[in-house]
């Protein structure tokens, strides 16, 4: 599947095919199939920008959740995007989003590497989850710094939960706009998402 399928098709769509919607969206995440492939089979959404909007609610409460296991559940879908300037990237999505991550000098990509590696050793069970939207490695460095800085571990739940989610609406967005394959062609859905 390399578009989104018609969103008023999603409750009668098998979940193999449910599953593969959310992997676009957000990465391939098993813990964030379980949460929110009931949602998908059962509600009928008006837009992919309002199943998003709804999955984020889910992930929120999940931040929000003193419970233990809630937060480890948020945590393994938060770290299922891949680090920030890695070399090796498994999602053409996320390999597309960091491009521009990837230039500069071995300086600059030592010092993202070092605080990928301070910010995981300040936020144990996180990833550093930003939507890059264009901006300089410098630019997404300052931000990295000043996260770090802040010590805030439930504003950091807060803030990758909704980049995450920032994220999946820009994806849509995009895999909407892009010409379907032969495949897809019946299922392809070119409206119904937000433009911003």
């Amino acid at each position: 599947m390399t578009s989104l399928p018609a969103i008023d098709s999603l409750p009668h769509l098998p979940d193999s095919d449910l599953t593969q919607v959310l992997d676009l969206l957000f990465e391939p995440s098993p813990p964030l199939h379980e949460l929110s492939l009931p949602v998908l089979r059962t509600a009928t959404f008006p837009s992919y920008h309002t199943l998003i909007v709804a999955v984020n609610a889910q992930l929120t409460a999940l931040a929000h959740s003193d419970k233990p296991e809630d937060v480890a559940k948020l945590s393994e879908i938060l770290c299922s995007h891949p680090r920030l300037g890695e070399k090796k990237v498994d999602s053409e999505q996320s390999r597309t989003e960091q491009a521009q991550l990837q230039t500069g000098g071995e300086e600059e990509t030592e010092k993202l590497a070092a605080l990928n590696r301070e910010y995981e050793a300040k936020f144990p069970g996180l990833r550093y989850v930003v939507f890059v939207n264009g901006r300089s490695r410098p630019v997404i460095m300052e931000n990295m710094r000043a996260r770090i800085d802040r010590g805030d571990i439930r504003a950091e739940r807060q803030e990758a939960t909704q980049a995450m989610c920032d994220i999946a609406d820009d994806r849509a967005i995009k895999l909407l706009k892009a010409p379907a394959n032969s495949d897809d062609l019946r299922n392809h859905f070119h409206s119904g998402i937000r433009g911003d």
